[in-house]
């Protein structure tokens, strides 16, 4: 999984064709955490048809506030740059980010 920070987003997801997943969270965050491990089977499952990245909210609150990011954990997932969907708070779980991705990338 590829981390992002201020200075990448832009380009590695606003940028980028295709699909991103992004997974935002902070090192308060438990939740977070304990969401990651699943976050990376599904990056595994999904090699080759979306990237998958994560964004360490705590030195990039402006840019998750510009997202629209306003819970953790958050998952955002853009096409072409343009955010498509997202699963946020207690609707993050593997199984909702696979119904997700299931809905736009198959």
């Amino acid at each position: 999984m590829l981390a992002l920070d201020k200075k990448t987003f832009q380009e590695e997801v606003l940028e980028a064709a295709g699909f991103v997943l992004v997974d935002f969270w902070s090192d308060g965050c438990e939740p977070c955490k304990a969401l990651m491990p699943d976050v990376e089977e599904l990056a595994a499952q999904y090699e080759g048809k979306v990237k998958f990245a994560k964004l360490n909210t705590t030195k990039a609150r402006r840019l998750a506030i510009s997202q629209r990011v306003l819970g953790l954990p958050t998952i955002l997932l853009y096409k072409d740059g343009e955010k498509i969907d997202e699963v946020t708070k207690d609707d993050a779980t593997k199984g909702n980010i696979l119904a997700m991705l299931q809905k736009h990338v198959g």
